[in-house]
């Protein structure tokens, strides 16, 4: 990853600079004293995070940003500043993160995780699973839109179940929590598979279900995912983890409380 830093005084941007070299995720790490030598290098090169002083002379950070953000929308922003007024002005930019001078590497290592953390995905992914926070299909970046929030449930399900097929009996304990496998409640489960077959198919990604012997799974080879990362100790997915999973549904609470454990184990490793 690629990290741009500028600020007009050199000790500050050589403070940056040797903060930025002790984060191990980036790969190259460019430093200018001016906002115009920075827009002169980004005109032939992507950052993925840009670290800014707001108060500048010539152009101030907060132009800057705007510049940066206008040619690469996905670049992270993450101001320094002396002056806690900017702030306001600095998150109608969508910056990624704000932090008062003097800095500290856990401060800024805190914010780069947390800007990096929100561009962890999906940009090459054709098809994106994200289940940190609350769950979303996306298809080349745009969500998929389930006619029926129970489809979008069942879907769900199958993706927290990474693979394993489920009975008919498994999938209508989870969208009807409580309530007894009846002939009604069968029919209800016979619409909603056939509304997420349809709105798979809608986007011709039909394929990452597969339905045998009456019972379902997700191939979880066919897609992406942000739990099957992490699970995998993929970095960017661990940093994107806040301590949310699928929010919306109660029968994912045993994952989260897994994912919670993990997460604690690595950073005691970490230590």
């Amino acid at each position: 990853m690629k990290v741009v830093c500028v600020d007009d005084e050199k000790h500050i941007l050589q403070h940056t600079i040797s903060l930025c070299e002790k984060l191990s995720r980036f790969t190259e790490i460019k430093g200018f004293l001016r906002s115009e030598e920075a827009l002169a290098w980004l005109k032939n090169h992507k950052a993925d995070l840009a670290i800014l002083d707001i108060n500048m002379p010539d152009m101030n950070g907060l132009v800057l940003a705007a510049k940066i953000k206008e040619k690469y929308p996905d670049t992270a922003i993450i101001f320094l500043t002396s002056y806690a007024q900017y702030a306001v002005e600095a998150f109608q930019i969508h910056v990624s993160g704000y932090l008062l001078k003097p800095v500290t590497l856990e401060q800024l290592s805190k914010e780069v995780n947390f800007a990096l953390s929100e561009h962890f995905s999906c940009e090459t992914a054709h098809i994106f699973v994200r289940t940190f926070g609350n769950f979303d299909l996306l298809i080349d970046g745009n969500i998929v839109n389930f006619s029926r929030s129970k489809s979008k449930e069942l879907l769900a399900y199958l993706v927290d179940r990474q693979g394993s097929f489920i009975s008919r009996t498994q999938a209508a304990s989870a969208l009807w929590e409580g309530q007894q496998y009846d002939r009604p409640i069968q029919k209800q489960l016979d619409v909603i598979i056939r509304s997420m077959r349809s709105t798979l198919k809608e986007y011709d990604v039909d394929e990452i279900v597969e339905i045998k012997n009456a019972k379902l799974r997700i191939i979880p080879e066919l897609l992406d995912c942000d739990m099957y990362r992490f699970l995998d100790g993929d970095i960017d997915a661990v940093n994107a983890y806040h301590g949310e999973y699928m929010n919306e549904y109660s029968w994912a609470s045993p994952r989260e409380a897994y994912i919670d454990r993990e997460n604690r184990n690595r950073t005691r490793l970490q230590q």
